[in-house]
């Protein structure tokens, strides 16, 4: 864009032309809004971009050409308004096509629904209203109605927000995007897929069109390979899984078999809509997806993102499973298009993240991730899981020593604390009592349960297990003040994305003040 107007300026008819049929759309918004006529809109539009070029040589910063531009087309709609007196047409009006042999009363059924849609918007605050004819109506992006209006992205999404939830209690439906697209799209044809079954049933228990997709997989625990599909890496993952965390080898391999022939068959959706969160568990996923649908060739399917890392109202957001139906359903409509960006970026993160080489994952954090604005964060606590340049702990068992240090000394209040605190990586349960099972192994054991009892199977149901009671081991509690290294033990034996840290003293280390991977020296 910026470029279209810097070749205006010199007189090139074909970036004024690039420049009318972009910001054509935004205006007539703006202008009908102003004056409640499409033919008086059209030609105020006209008449400002008139004034625009022939000014554009005094807008020094080409950035602000969408709000500059916006100013013009009011002070247009203004003059008119002061020279003209006119009266209110409706902005749609509906036919039957040729030859349609639906019913009269459909037809009525459907004016009047249109009717009263348009009449509600009507009365809607104007930055509102405004809001909702750009996204909803002219299809433009959150980010390109941002700097029209020159708003921030957050301060655009409340008002669309807030416009939802003021058209769902006056025009008496579940939500205004289900018929908006049942009236404009025809009910288009939608999957979902969704990082849980909490959130997939809420969506099925709600308004959101379209079929639900659950994607079941921990890609932040255990081995992954850049073709999760391939059959001999399927089976040594799901082999691990069975072992460590107790999910049977052969319910992983149907679910993972049952899942891909879902999205084997995307094409008969007009869109995807990937929903996910911040934290690596979900980016995780989202980076497999992304790469997945990169190599497919697309078609008339449409591929979007509703990827969110906080809520109204929620202090400390865990995920997209706190919302409620009612929360979830004003997320609809919010998602925007993923493009080639999105996608090139998504399949690095992923070969990346399953390489067996650390310079690959310290890549990550090096290259341009704000097509995908919490990859950053996410990865980097997944790079902080390594041995530390410090005491050899990972950011896991860091964090759940010092939980136990400071007091905390049950299982699931421990769970809480630490989950808090780490809720980038957006552990599970079971990922976490795996950690503890192992921090309590040995006779050189960083911690202790109940004394001296060995930690209870956590695979199966255990009677009171959130009744026992955990303590740092002296060992622990030097590691903890930096006077022994744990990655010597020599009891190190874990996944990291596709690194697999073992044996005594790894010699590549998270260094959490440079946040970087180090190699360190190997000792004598």
């Amino acid at each position: 864009m910026f470029q279209w107007i810097e070749e205006a300026r010199r007189g090139s008819a074909e970036a004024q032309g690039s420049l009318v049929r972009h910001f054509t759309g935004m205006a007539l918004a703006v202008a009908y809004d102003k004056l409640q006529d499409p033919y008086l809109a059209e030609d105020a539009v006209q008449e400002a971009f008139t004034e625009a070029f022939a000014n554009l040589h005094k807008l020094q910063d080409p950035r602000r050409f969408p709000g500059w531009f916006k100013v013009i087309v009011e002070r247009q709609c203004y003059r008119d308004l002061r020279r003209k007196q006119f009266q209110t047409l409706p902005l749609h009006a509906m036919e039957l096509p040729a030859g349609d042999q639906r019913s009269l009363e459909f037809v009525v059924e459907k004016r009047e629904m249109i009717r009263q849609l348009h009449a509600t918007i009507a009365d809607l605050p104007s930055s509102m209203r405004i809001a909702v004819q750009l996204y909803y109506f002219q299809g433009y992006s959150l980010r390109e109605i941002s700097q029209y209006l020159d708003i921030s992205l957050a301060a655009l999404k409340k008002r669309l927000f807030d416009a939802r939830r003021k058209l769902k209690n006056t025009l008496h439906v579940a939500d205004f995007v289900s018929v908006f697209t049942d009236l404009y799209e025809g009910g288009k044809r939608m999957l979902h897929i969704v990082n849980g079954d909490s959130v997939g049933d809420k969506l099925k228990q709600g308004n959101i069109g379209g079929d639900i997709l659950v994607w079941r997989e921990l890609y932040t625990f255990g081995p992954v390979y850049t073709k999760m599909d391939e059959l001999d890496h399927r089976r040594t993952r799901a082999r691990y899984l069975e072992q460590t965390l107790g999910i049977p080898e052969k319910e992983y391999i149907e679910t993972c078999e049952l899942q891909e022939r879902k999205l084997q068959d995307f094409r008969k959706y007009d869109e995807i809509v990937l929903w996910f969160e911040h934290d690596l568990f979900d980016q995780t996923m989202l980076a497999y997806l992304l790469r997945w649908f990169k190599e497919q060739s697309l078609g008339n399917t449409k591929l979007s993102l509703l990827c969110i890392g906080a809520y109204p109202g929620i202090e400390l957001f865990r995920g997209l499973g706190q919302l409620s139906r009612e929360q979830l359903e004003t997320l609809s409509g919010t998602w925007h298009t993923i493009g080639e960006e999105e996608l090139r970026l998504g399949s690095m993160l992923w070969e990346g993240y399953t390489s067996d080489r650390p310079e690959k994952h310290q890549r990550m954090l090096e290259v341009d991730s704000s097509a995908l604005p919490f990859a950053r964060a996410a990865f980097e606590a997944h790079l902080a899981r390594l041995p530390s340049v410090s005491n050899g702990l990972g950011i896991i068992e860091q964090t759940t020593l010092e939980a136990i240090a400071g007091g905390i000394h049950k299982p699931y209040e421990l769970f809480r604390k630490v989950g808090d605190k780490l809720h980038t990586l957006g552990m599970g349960d079971l990922e976490f009592w795996y950690y503890l099972a192992k921090m309590t192994e040995g006779p050189d054991s960083l911690l202790v349960i109940d004394g001296t009892a060995p930690f209870p199977d956590f695979k199966r149901a255990v009677p009171h297990f959130q009744d026992r009671l955990l303590q740092v081991t002296s060992l622990g509690r030097e590691v903890l003040a930096g006077k022994t290294d744990d990655a010597c033990s020599g009891t190190i034996d874990k996944w990291v994305g596709g690194l697999h840290v073992r044996g005594k003293a790894p010699s590549w280390r998270w260094d959490p003040e440079r946040k970087s991977v180090v190699r360190i020296a190997e000792s004598d």
